[in-house]
């Protein structure tokens, strides 16, 4: 499964993205738009755009957006709202098929951290910036990312202790921490870093849980487990619901770091 979640084949075939995570990543994404605070017009990258949280966003307020991702399905998705100021192109983040410079400000949400290669995709990022231009970069600060992979990792510490959780990307270890994120900005090109962090709670309600293959989908623990622990963990979970309403809110916080391109 770690393997995989570093592949397009993987995020290609993800058919609730845009049902399940959209909604949730889009909360983030605006504070990004709102932190970088740019003019209408602006040539704007969204790069690993998933089905284009931010790119829609940046579309809305009158920026020109070029949005890239290396899954085609996401691509389509985001072809698929037929913006007339969305461009959409399959495209790795780690090598931008983009010229220098010729863009006023890139964003990643929850992008670059997954990159096998995350110091890559900020370098790319700091080429294809103009001088002066804005970075916007959205992280996970939780070690265990979000969403239902806090959850299920905290159950299984809490009820399975000696299953110690897989962690596929470098990226989100290094970069949860605001002075390694700064740092890592700096060192690729960036100036004038800021950092802000926003937390939104992820539901999981009675409908997820009848799924829980597609509720783990992104959860390498979830592979870990034998179908008796996987039981209890979702024994727990229904005894959070009912004395919750129906739903248990996972509250993820984020980093969003905004910088200059020096």
């Amino acid at each position: 499964m770690s393997t995989e979640l570093h592949g397009a084949t993987f995020w290609d075939g993800i058919s609730d993205y845009q049902e399940k995570v959209h909604p949730f990543t889009s909360l983030f994404a605006e504070s990004a738009w709102k932190q970088a605070a740019l003019p209408a017009g602006a040539r704007v990258l969204d790069i690993a755009a998933g089905t284009g949280a931010l790119a829609i966003i940046a579309a809305g307020a009158g920026a020109q957006v070029l949005a890239t991702d290396f899954s085609s399905a996401m691509v389509n998705s985001i072809l698929s709202y037929r913006l007339p100021n969305i461009d959409a192109r399959v495209m790795d983040g780690e090598a931008l098929d983009l010229p220098d410079a010729s863009f006023d400000a890139a964003f990643s949400v929850f992008g670059v951290m997954l990159f096998t290669n995350w110091q890559a995709g900020l370098a790319e990022m700091a080429r294809v910036v103009r001088p002066g231009g804005i970075a916007s970069v959205a992280t996970w600060k939780d070690p265990n990312g979000a969403a239902a992979n806090i959850l299920i990792t905290g159950l299984c510490a809490a009820l399975f202790p000696e299953i110690r959780p897989v962690l596929p990307f470098g990226g989100v270890e290094e970069l949860r921490h605001p002075d390694r994120l700064d740092a890592a900005l700096v060192s690729a090109g960036f100036a004038d870093v800021s950092i802000v962090e926003a937390t939104h709670d992820f539901p999981i309600d009675e409908a997820a849980v009848t799924d829980p293959d597609r509720l783990f989908q992104y959860c390498p623990i979830w592979q870990q487990l034998d179908a008796g622990q996987r039981s209890v963990i979702l024994t727990s979970i229904e005894a959070a619901q009912s004395v919750r309403g129906g739903v248990v809110p996972v509250p993820s916080p984020a980093l969003i770091a905004t910088a200059r391109r020096a």
